[in-house]
This record gives C-alpha cells, sequence and structure tokens, in this order.
C-alpha cells in the first residue's frame, strides 16, 4: 500500500523526545508519490487539534474539518516535519486535503525551512 501525497493519517509517533510531538496524531503526507511508492521513508507534517493552538503562526496551517474530512479542526504544524516508516500508516487514509490546502502547506514548511 502506498500513501499518497495531501492524504492524512492517524500515526502513532512514540516514541519521541524532548518537543517532539507524541502519541496517535494525525499526520499529512508531504513527500511527493514517485517516492512514496518506494521502500523509503514518508516525509510528513504533523498535526495537532485546534483548540491547542491559540494563535497562529507563519509555519502552521489551519484546516477546518471541512477541508480534511477530520472530525476535528485540525493544525499542521510545519516546523514538526518527520520522515517515518511506511510500516506507522493503517490502511486507510483518515482524510484528504486540495491543492489549495496543500499549497499552504508547502508554504508554511518552506518558510519553516527557510527555502
Amino acid at each position: 500500500m502506498a500513501v499518497k501525497r495531501g492524504e492524512i493519517y492517524f500515526v502513532d509517533l512514540n516514541p519521541a523526545k524532548g518537543k517532539e510531538q507524541t502519541g496517535t496524531r494525525p499526520v499529512l503526507v508531504l513527500s511527493i508519490d514517485a517516492i512514496n511508492k518506494l521502500p523509503l521513508v514518508v516525509t510528513i507534517v504533523v498535526g495537532t487539534k485546534g483548540e491547542n493552538i491559540s494563535h497562529d503562526y507563519p509555519t502552521n496551517v489551519r484546516v477546518s474539518p471541512s477541508e480534511s474530512g477530520l472530525p476535528m479542526e485540525t493544525v499542521f504544524l510545519c516546523f514538526q516535519i518527520r520522515s517515518i516508516d511506511q510500516a506507522r500508516f493503517p490502511k486507510q487514509p483518515a482524510g484528504k486535503v486540495s491543492d489549495e490546502i496543500m499549497r499552504k502547506i508547502e508554504n508554511a514548511a518552506r518558510y519553516s525551512l527557510g527555502l
């Protein structure tokens, strides 16, 4: 099963250290599908419940349930980019973002990385 760019999955991110996001969280697939089809790691952006983030920053993208398919507002923390093994992903995505939201994610990730 290959995950696809723009899909959202609930993934267990444990173990984690320090300020890394822990537990089962929504993650958005950032890596391109050509990479995702290979037996490599998948690059993701970590999400958190919108209620946990009271202020919007240029490094975050707030996504409504209607825009993501998730049951709650989610803020994708584009400074929390990780690459994880495909074995962490469940069989089915929990949601997916539009091309417009994906562009916002890309821009926030670029900003975070100084690109």
